[in-house]
């Protein structure tokens, strides 16, 4: 990509929620002009990130300021990842599995979401956790740290219906099976977020350099799980290859039905 394609608005970190909203809306708009799947995950981010304000301003955390800055430092880390990106230069390398993965046709939407959710989830959101709060301090953190996996929950039955829309087949599983299918995910995002959370708690009282390798270390580990998640072997590729043929929509309208 050339400098002057990425959207201008994320070249500098977001410093409010409200300043991360209009970023990922950037990303969103330029994606849908580019029909880049990259819009498919910054879709998905700015409603959960909108839902986290929402939150914010009902008072439903401990500590809204804190919240924010832990949101605004969980969400630079994508918006920074994005910017890298767009300018030809390289994120870490959960992201760079990400991005590729938007260069190919076969992925199905879902792997773009889970991607994009390993990457920001089993790495970033530890790395956040532990620069929000001062060594000794993390604990505190940790019932807010829980609650935002209750607001993810509150998005899975929306995001269900939004894929059966790209795959209608998945409107039939999501009949018969949607409250099997809505425990296995929430269960899947507790598991991610108590890895999370034990990352931070790794990463804590750690000094700069040994903190840095530690980040590495983790970003090896996760860019090796995307490719899990991209080819998930015979089987797995079969399946995710037959509801690729049967994904409706361009990409433009697949954002569009994500936002």
């Amino acid at each position: 990509m050339s400098p002057t394609s990425f959207p201008s608005a994320i070249a500098s970190p977001a410093t409010t929620i409200d300043e991360v909203i209009t970023q990922l809306t950037a990303i969103v708009e330029w994606s849908k002009q580019n029909n880049s799947r990259i819009g498919y995950f910054a879709a998905l981010y700015r409603k959960v990130t909108i839902q986290v304000k929402k939150g914010i301003q009902e008072n439903y955390f401990d500590d809204g300021p804190r919240m924010e800055r832990l949101d605004v430092i969980f969400a630079n880390r994508y918006i920074r990842a994005c910017y890298l990106h767009f300018t030809d230069q390289t994120p870490t390398k959960s992201w760079v599995r990400a991005f590729d993965a938007t260069q190919h046709w076969w992925p199905i939407v879902l792997q773009h979401l889970l991607l994009g959710m390993n990457a920001h989830i089993n790495l970033d959101l530890g790395i956040a956790a532990a620069e929000t709060m001062p060594p000794g301090e993390l604990q505190n953190l940790k019932g807010d740290f829980d609650k935002i996996n209750e607001v993810l929950a509150g998005l899975v039955g929306g995001v269900q219906s939004e894929l059966a829309q790209i795959w209608p087949v998945l409107g039939l599983l999501n009949r018969f099976l949607g409250s099997v299918q809505t425990a296995i995910i929430n269960f899947s995002m507790e598991k991610a977020r108590d890895a999370a959370w034990s990352f931070a708690e790794k990463l804590s009282p750690l000094p700069g350099p040994q903190r840095q390798q530690a980040i590495r270390e983790k970003d090896e580990m996760m860019a090796l799980f995307s490719n899990v998640i991209s080819h998930p072997g015979f089987y797995g590729s079969f399946i995710t290859g037959i509801i690729r043929l049967g994904e409706r929509g361009t990409t433009r309208q697949r954002i569009e039905i994500l936002e």
